[in-house]
Formats: structure tokens, sequence, C-alpha cells
């Protein structure tokens, strides 16, 4: 869809506010071409001395009624046209807040944030002001040309108008070669002010790192690098905008000698009165402002087109997760693969070969290996992040007897809680973030969690207790705190599967002794809830009623935890290895 088509069809949906504003415009362009013919009457009527004090009061009255007239019906217009092209912005804001919030992961690894970010902010303002300020000064201009042309030749002498209007063509030459330019100039604007944007989002979010690292001066060159090319990128598209005025000051001025010269030598033959050729060179200065806006449409109008040029794609990027799925329950039952191999997009190796494992309700299953196994993209299917699509990739994964796709996805994914390694908490109060799926939770109800998870007693710490706020991204909270306030969130809600991909990394032995002792006892309050464990350390697996060791997408053991340690495998080899770890640093003194 080209953005034309895009602006007649919002115009369509709202052709009243359109309708309003055009009926409007179209009384301010009368007005305006009627009152050079009362300034032409006036003039010969007093030249003629046949007016009277009376009438020439009256005939001025007119004129100021007129403009009066004008001024209001310029004021409706606008608040006619902008309400209808605000809501073009609204709608294309949220158009793309939906269209990301169901895009796979695989998309945002393509995209970059920053750019993003200035899809719904640039970008959409420029779309905004093609709906807005360029329908309007199209409308207006275009009614105002015809209109004041239409005096002029028909109204006073069309020969003049004929030799007045000569220069214009070499106008229109001219507005075709710099309209070009300004639509890559426009184009190059918004791509630099969306590096910008990106740079300065991901230096926000890194600034701890950079602190640290102390790059501070090397990030604010780039800053500065960025913002200089933004802002003569800004430069080039505002100069070439600006080239469109002296285009028209010489074709006015060239028709303004014309005029001068013709029309002297029409009067000279008494062919035309002083009063007409006063009303002529009146519409000769309101030809200023069509051929203005001529030159105003023709740049939003590029640089609107730029702008849907970007977010045309994104809006319409293929959702390679779809939401297709029937069923109207909630899934329940065995949770299987079945010889699943899965990539993931534009790589070749497989990220999973071959696995396959039941995960019966009530059960605990554990996930194992070294980095890059395949564990977190066990979960990642589960929660169809991600699909199995292509031709090396098979098997199926089935929950109660059906198909992951079969089942609508807010559906699916209400049916379990995933905790991240890396959690995302939101600048909220840290209660807040623990009621974030059951945000009608009761106080007491997320205290529970808290204590559930280990960080009830961390919490009671903080001066503000549980209405603390954890800042962006959780930034006042230590990496452990924040993981355990995201296994608080997933606790409080009653959901039959809890997915913990390396989610207690970054808390200590005890403490994860203690949290995995409260999961344990839930499954005793809560048959039915299964779990899947992906973790680094093995001492989070131990109690798992089964246990997958994985190693380059494939299982290479699988039992429990004491028929693992028999088969004298990697697991048994690392098991050995962490426990005798966990005894040295335990005989290690620690300096007060």
């Amino acid at each position: 869809m080209s953005l034309y088509r895009l602006l007649a069809q919002f115009i369509r949906q709202h052709k009243r506010h359109y309708v309003a504003a055009a009926v409007m415009l179209f009384l301010v362009a009368l007005f305006t071409v009627l009152i050079p013919r009362r300034i032409a009457a006036i003039i010969d009527g007093m030249v003629a001395q046949r007016l009277s004090g009376s009438d020439l009061l009256v005939e001025l009255g007119l004129v100021v009624a007129m403009g009066v007239a004008i001024y209001f019906l310029r004021v409706g217009w606008r608040l006619q046209l902008f309400a209808a092209s605000y809501r073009l912005g609204a709608q294309l804001r949220l158009r793309l807040y939906q269209r990301l919030s169901v895009q796979s992961p695989g998309f945002f690894q393509q995209q970059r944030t920053g750019d993003l970010m200035a899809l719904g902010t640039n970008d959409a303002d420029a779309i905004e002001l093609a709906a807005g300020e360029a329908a309007l000064a199209g409308f207006d201009g275009m009614m105002t040309a015809v209109l004041v042309l239409a005096m002029m030749s028909l109204g006073i002498d069309w020969r003049l108008a004929c030799a007045t209007l000569l220069p214009f063509p070499l106008m229109a030459w001219a507005f075709k070669r710099i309209t070009h330019q300004v639509h890559e100039a426009s184009r190059e604007s918004l791509d630099s002010f969306s590096r910008l944007n990106d740079h300065v989002q991901e230096t926000l979010s890194g600034v701890r790192t950079l602190r640290v690292l102390g790059l501070e001066q090397r990030s604010a060159e780039q800053f500065a690098q960025l913002a200089e090319q933004a802002a003569d990128a800004s430069l080039r598209s505002q100069n070439w905008e600006a080239a469109y005025e002296p285009a028209v000051g010489i074709a006015l001025t060239a028709a303004g000698a014309l005029t001068l010269g013709v029309g002297a030598y029409l009067v000279w033959q008494g062919e035309l009165s002083i009063g007409n050729l006063t009303a002529f060179s009146m519409y000769l200065g309101q030809l200023i402002w069509p051929m203005f806006a001529a030159g105003w449409v023709l740049s939003l109008l590029e640089r609107g087109k730029a702008a849907w040029a970007r977010l045309q794609p994104v809006l319409e990027a293929e959702l390679t997760i779809h939401d297709s799925g029937h069923l109207q329950q909630d899934p329940q039952g065995l949770l299987r693969f079945d010889r699943v191999s899965f990539s993931y997009p534009g790589q070749a190796a497989l990220a999973l070969d071959q696995v396959s494992f039941d995960l019966t309700p009530g059960q605990t299953l554990g996930l194992v290996g070294a980095t890059g196994a395949g564990k977190s993209t066990v979960l990642r299917l589960i929660l169809r992040q991600y699909e199995i699509a292509l031709a090396n990739q098979h098997g199926g994964i089935t929950w109660g007897d059906h198909a992951l796709s079969a089942y609508p996805l807010q559906r699916l994914r209400h049916s379990f809680n995933w905790v991240a390694q890396e959690p995302f908490l939101f600048s909220a109060s840290i209660a807040d973030n623990i009621a974030l799926a059951q945000p009608q939770a009761s106080r007491a109800a997320i205290m529970h969690a808290a204590q559930l998870a280990a960080i009830h007693d961390d919490i009671l710490r903080f001066p503000q207790g549980y209405d603390t706020p954890v800042g962006e991204r959780g930034v006042t909270l230590s990496g452990g705190q924040k993981q355990r306030v995201a296994i608080a969130r997933a606790l409080l809600t009653d959901s039959s599967l809890l997915l913990l991909d390396d989610a207690l990394s970054a808390v200590d032995t005890d403490t994860e002794s203690r949290i995995l002792r409260h999961l344990a006892d839930l499954r005793e309050a809560q048959p039915e809830r299964s779990a899947i464990i992906v973790s680094h350390r093995l001492s989070a697996v131990v109690e798992a009623d089964h246990i997958l060791v994985l190693r380059e997408g494939r299982v290479i053991e699988r039992g429990n935890h004491e028929s693992l340690l028999q088969q004298d495998g990697w697991y048994a080899s690392q098991w050995k290895y962490q426990q005798l770890e966990a005894a040295l640093e335990a005989a290690t003194p620690h300096d007060e």
C-alpha cells in the first residue's frame, strides 16, 4: 500500500471531518477572492464619484465582515482537520505496538530498538503531517488558486491573466527537481535520527558497563558524531525544502513585472480600468499562498513517503508464529517432545537433534548440559517463541494429545509461567512487579509468593518495603534479587507448568536450597503442577523426577539423579566437580 492509498483510506474513514473542513476552506477561498472585487468596485466608484459616504461605509463594512468570517472559518477547519489527522498518528502507533507485541524474538534480533522507537515517533509524525498539514494546504491552495485564476481571467481580463502565468511552467519544472532531492534528504534525515536514537538507547541501557570500563568519553564522542550527522541530514532536508521559496519568488516577481507592463498598456489603451488593475494585482498577491502551499505540500508528502517506506515493512512484516489455534480449553495432560529437530533462522546447525521426552502432570523435568547444548531452546519451543517449520526441522510437540499450535497463544501462555535467567522488571514498585500478571492480588498473596521465592526478608530491609521502586529494568536490585522477584511473580499465578531457565544462577546455594524446598512443598500442595528446570548447577535438579543431559542438541544421558550418578558419564563427573568446588568454597575463610 502506497502512502496515497493509506491517506485516501483514512480520509474515507473520517470523511465527515474532511468534508466539513473542505466546506469551510471553500468559503475562506470564496471570501478571499471576493474582497479584491469589492475593493475594485469601491475604487472605480470613488474615481467616478458614484459612491456616497453611506454607501462607502456599507462597502467597507462588508469587506470587514468577510475578513472576520475568514478568521473564524480558518479556526473551524483547523479544529476539524487536525482532530482527524491526529487520529491517524494514534492509529499508526497503535498498529506498530500491536504488531511488535506479537512478533517473535527472531524479529527483534534483526531490528534495532532505537530504530523501532523512532518509527513510533518521528516517522509517525511525518505521516500524520501528510494527513493533516499536507491535506489542508493542498486543498486550500488548490481551491484558492482555482478561484483566483478564474477571477483573474474571467472576471477581469484573460489576456492579462495569460501573460501573467507565463513564468509558472518554469516554476513547475523547478518543483519537480526539488521534490526528488527532498525525498532523498528526508529519508536520510529519518535514518540518521534512528541511528542516534539507537545509540542513546544502548548507552542508557549499558551505562553502568560504560562507567566500569571508563568508556564515557568514547561514548560521548560517538554520540557527538551521530548527533552531527543527524543535524547535517536535517539541515540538508531543510535546505532543499527551502529551495521551493526562491522558485516561487522568482516566478511571482516575473509575473508581477508582466502584470505591470501588460496591465499598464491595457489601461493606456482604455481596455482596463485602474480599479480592475488594482484588483488584478491583489489577486496576483493572493497567488503567493497557493504557490507556497504547493511547495509545502510536496515537501510534506515526500517526507511522509520516506517515513511510510520505513514504517510499512515493519507493520507488514510476516509473523513467524501464527496464532491460528482453535481449541477453547486449557492445555492439560501429558507434554511430549517427539523426535524434535530444530535450527534457528539463518543457521544451518541444529540446535536440537531428535530430542524426545514426556512430562506427565505433577512431575519435574531437569535439563542440564554445557553452554549451547540446547536447554533454553527446549523452553523457547514450548513457549512458541519459535516454530518447527523448515525442511531440516521435524518432530512434534503435543500437550494433552494436541499440538501446541492448536491452542490460541493467549490460552497456551496463560497455562505456564516462565522465569528467564535475566528477568525483566518494570519501573514500578516491588509489589507491582510481583503482581504483574495478577494485578488484583492482595498484599498477603504477594507476600506469600515472595516468601516462597526467598525474597521476603530482603524486601523488608528496604525503607519502603514492598512499595520500593525498583527503577528501570530493576536497576536498584541485585541480580539474585531480580531473579527471586521474577520467581515470586511466577509463583503468584496458578499455572499448570513452571519453566525456570537457569533462574537460580545468581543466588547462593543456601538460598537456592530454600527456594527448591518451597517449590517441592508447592508441588505437593498442587499435585497437577509440573515444572521444567534448566540449570548449570546440578543441585537445582537433584529432586527432579527426570533429568536430561544435552550436548550439541542431542540427549546423551537421561534418568533421575541416582541413576545418572551410576552411569558415570558427564552428569556424574560434573556432579563430583561441583561438589568439590562447593566444599572448597565452604572451607575457604572469607574476609570480614
